[in-house]
């Protein structure tokens, strides 16, 4: 079972968004979490430290195996 690792960072917009951004796909942990420390000074990404997220993926399987329905947004008056 191979395995990657991805390093995301997301913050909140206000009325209920957020933004998320996927930093970069890694090998082990040990490189995310340099990816996470060499990002973690930029520009952004230092004004919300506890956005990063690591998440581990296993290669050459499905992660979402669910279908989705689009709900699209309400424009208020």
């Amino acid at each position: 079972m191979q395995m990657v690792f991805l390093l995301y960072h997301s913050h909140d917009l206000g009325n209920g968004e957020t933004d998320v951004k996927l930093i970069g796909v890694y090998s082990d942990e040990a490189n995310a979490e340099a990816a996470r420390i060499r990002t973690s000074g930029l520009e952004g990404f230092r004004d919300a430290p506890d956005g990063f997220l690591i998440d581990r993926y296993e290669l050459d399987r499905d992660h979402w195996q669910e279908g989705y329905i689009t709900v699209p947004p309400q424009i208020s008056d």
